[in-house]
């Protein structure tokens, strides 16, 4: 069954396309790594998938049903930005913080979610009191309090030390696995994706290649390939900033 589906996707800004006729599906309990280098256009993916940006062509599906059309699919949907914003002082405890992701359900959900990112004996501590890992673990949190089917993280690791990442991708292997809900995850890392995601996408504004993770990774040709037209982008991507 199509948990989502993207067709013909393409976002100009400015007359400048950040994304050119995308089009693939994901699959349930799909666990798809999207790589691709700085300005390839997954940040604007997942803001077309959230309802965020609306001005695109083409069509987004979510469970079946259009995301122009009604925004309930959100209810299902988890999200973990790169790196949430919040004050350093800011006075709320990783169990107040989590609190804010439940939409229905008792506070027995919280210690749940908490449990299930290992973090449950920090529930009383205050959030700017954790580390960027302990942080990033207690917003997977926030989004499993509410029973996504589907959860949705854009590079989620950027500014954790090794030792936090293998432990945050346990947990996204557990999610996965044991509680069988589908991930998204955009990533710069080609090992963990290559060692996690059953399924890949290419992404550098066009889609470069979409499928089993085994078929890209054991393919040097294309990996080749995907090389050289990140490393081209890369450049260019330098040259405008």
């Amino acid at each position: 069954m199509n948990v989502v589906e993207i067709k013909n996707l393409t976002v100009e800004y400015s007359g400048v396309r950040a994304l050119d006729n995308i089009s693939f599906s994901i699959n349930q309990n799909d666990f798809l790594g999207i790589i691709g280098p700085n300005g390839a256009g997954k940040s604007t993916l997942f803001a077309c998938m959230l309802g965020i940006i609306t001005e695109f062509k083409g069509e987004i599906y979510f469970f079946g049903e259009n995301v122009r059309k009604s925004k309930k699919y959100l209810r299902d949907v988890g999200y973990v930005p790169q790196k949430p914003v919040f004050e350093k002082n800011f006075p709320a405890t990783v169990k107040e913080v989590v609190r804010m992701g439940l939409k229905k359900g008792s506070e027995k959900k919280i210690d749940e979610a908490l449990q299930q990112v290992w973090i449950h004996e920090l529930s009383h501590r205050r959030i700017g009191e954790l580390s960027v890992g302990q942080q990033q673990r207690v917003f997977i949190a926030k989004a499993l309090v509410g029973d996504p089917k589907v959860l949705i993280l854009d590079e989620p690791v950027t500014g954790i030390d090794k030792q936090s990442t293998e432990i945050f991708y346990s947990i996204l292997h557990d999610l996965n696995q044991k509680h069988n809900i589908t991930i998204i995850w955009s990533s710069h890392d080609l090992d963990a994706v290559n060692k996690l995601a059953n399924k890949v996408a290419c992404l550098n504004k066009t889609l470069f290649f979409h499928g089993v993770s085994q078929e890209f990774f054991s393919n040097e040709e294309l990996i080749k390939q995907y090389s050289e037209s990140s490393m081209q982008q890369h450049m260019h991507h330098h040259a405008q900033t």
